[in-house]
């Protein structure tokens, strides 16, 4: 399998991942030394390193990039910052950090407004120790961030599962004095949650409470969540009785989380008892509610009152997502019933649906009922012929459907036809390829494709290492995935409790390789 993607460097692959403290220390100032000192370091790098700022940029590839006004000449420095806040604003990420190199090449840094727009941009894509090296360099330069952009960077370190660089953030927060608000808990709430981290998530709304910080609707939203991922569902009904006593009014974001839960035990009745009590109240179901009744009913082979609810959804002016294609389209082709897909593509297109219709007919395709579009490139075009511009998601959809039949030849085109479009290959595209070759069995190209996320410095993240531990157990090599969860750990990401799990499983099925010789699963 040869990779022909040219992954464009970046700052943060041209230096280590850092460790937050040495920069913070008091009386520091410019005048102190011209370097700025980074100490933030991981397993790959044992030891500090020393970074000046003008320098790292030369450095880079991106120095010496040629931006000049209509009339020839170069930038003045607030032309230069307006340029970057309008780069960042309409995304353009990459011209906005061009800008940035040849600024600080002339002697000049961006202006607060600049720093604060290009940290909250580069942390919405990922690139999350970029932000950090320029969240330093604010810091460096006497700018004081508010509030908000301290989250901005936690929110991203949490995202690509760095708990490690997100506790010593915070607790730099604590040593400046800077206070948490209701957005910084709850964004650590959401990753607690989504970790299974139970002590953890207690103790932040123990802290919430101490602080006289209420407790949001977002709040008990997670916390039920929390409870149905630890199997207490009923624990997590009876935290609604509580938030009926506190007064706090049933949001979406809370029938969501308990139509969720019931969905997931299989009280299915009672989710549709929920569900309707929602609607009584007043409060529109959202996609993610639709999602949620569908799938569970899916799961449940429930396909009739699943196919009744899409239809409803629809009625209600909302477009189905594509995840709930795959789930409809998974449970009626395991049946058979491809009639029922073709009848409910009928009603979507009756509805003035085309878009829509065209991608879920395209999709029962790439599973095989016609035999068309076996071939990534085939779809793209008959997507384009129907007057539909592929984005970023439709290609991670694609992408991923590929990936489900253990296609992955045409995964790969996938992500090259992204490549053509401009754009940017992510980390999620790279796990869906991973989990591609996991289903097809090809763990030895999986690792390879982990290789190379190493390789051309992209971060990879806790999904990363829980596909490449998913696709060595379906080869039934059980050895290498305490190696994979070790690596995990040393890069700095945290396990969740999906990996906590392969792991254990990987674990007994060595034991019992090596207790009952011939134990199928050896």
């Amino acid at each position: 399998m040869k990779f022909t993607w040219e992954c464009t460097m970046r700052l943060a692959w041209l230096v280590p991942p850092l460790t937050h403290g040495s920069c913070f220390k008091q009386g520091l100032n410019q005048s102190d030394s011209k370097l700025l000192c980074c100490s933030r370091t991981d397993s790959d790098y044992n030891r500090g390193k020393q970074v000046a700022f003008p320098e790292f940029y030369k450095r880079s590839s991106i120095s010496k990039y040629p931006f000049e006004s209509n009339g020839g000449e170069e930038l003045s420095t607030e032309l230069h910052n307006q340029t970057i806040q309008g780069y960042c604003k309409t995304g353009d990420i990459d011209n906005a950090m061009k800008l940035v190199a040849q600024l600080e090449a002339s002697g000049f840094h961006p202006n607060p407004i600049s720093y604060g727009l290009l940290i909250d941009s580069l942390g919405s894509v990922g690139r999350t120790l970029e932000a950090d090296v320029l969240f330093q360099e604010m810091i460096y330069l006497g700018f004081k961030p508010r509030i908000r952009l301290f989250n901005a960077l936690l929110k991203g370190f949490l995202k690509k599962g760095l708990l490690g660089l997100a506790v010593k953030f915070l607790a730099e927060m604590d040593q400046m004095g800077v206070c948490k608000n209701q957005e910084t808990y709850e964004i650590l709430l959401d990753y607690y949650v989504n970790a299974g981290r139970l002590e953890d998530t207690w103790m932040v709304v123990n802290e919430m409470k101490q602080n006289g910080i209420p407790l949001s609707s977002f709040v008990y939203g997670k916390v039920i969540c929390l409870y149905r991922d630890n199997g207490m569902w009923k624990k997590a009904i009876g935290l609604v009785e509580e938030i009926r006593e506190k007064g706090i009014p049933l949001d979406r974001q809370i029938y969501n989380s308990i139509i969720d839960t019931f969905g997931k035990y299989g009280e299915l009745s009672e989710a549709l008892e929920v569900f309707e009590k929602m609607k009584q109240e007043g409060i529109m179901p959202d996609i993610t509610t639709w999602n949620s009744l569908i799938r569970w009913h899916c799961k449940a082979g429930d396909v009739t009152k699943a196919l009744e609810l899409f239809t409803e959804m629809q009625e209600q002016g909302l477009y189905p997502d594509p995840k709930i294609f795959m789930s409809l389209i998974s449970r009626l082709g395991e049946l058979g019933n491809w009639d029922a897909i073709k009848n409910n593509l009928e009603n979507m297109k009756c509805r003035g649906r085309q878009e829509v219709g065209t991608i879920y007919a395209m999709l029962v395709d790439i599973y095989g009922q016609y035999g068309r579009f076996q071939d990534a490139e085939d779809f793209i075009s008959a997507l384009k012929s129907e007057g539909f511009q592929p984005s970023a998601s439709m290609f991670c959809v694609l992408a991923n459907a590929y990936a489900q039949q253990g296609f992955c030849e045409q995964t790969v085109k996938v992500l090259q036809l992204m490549e053509a479009e401009g754009i940017e290959l992510n980390i999620i595209m790279l796990n869906v390829l991973i989990n591609a070759f996991g289903i097809a069995g090809r763990h030895e190209e999986a690792l390879s494709i982990y290789q190379h996320i190493r390789e051309s410095g992209i971060s990879p993240d806790v999904v990363t290492y829980t596909t490449l531990m998913k696709a060595f157990i379906r080869a039934k090599k059980f050895d290498k995935v305490p190696e994979i969860y070790k690596e995990m750990e040393s890069y700095g990401c945290t396990p969740d409790r999906k990996a906590r799990q392969m792991l254990q499983t990987a674990l007994m099925e060595s034991r019992l390789t090596l207790i009952i010789p011939g134990h199928p699963m050896g």
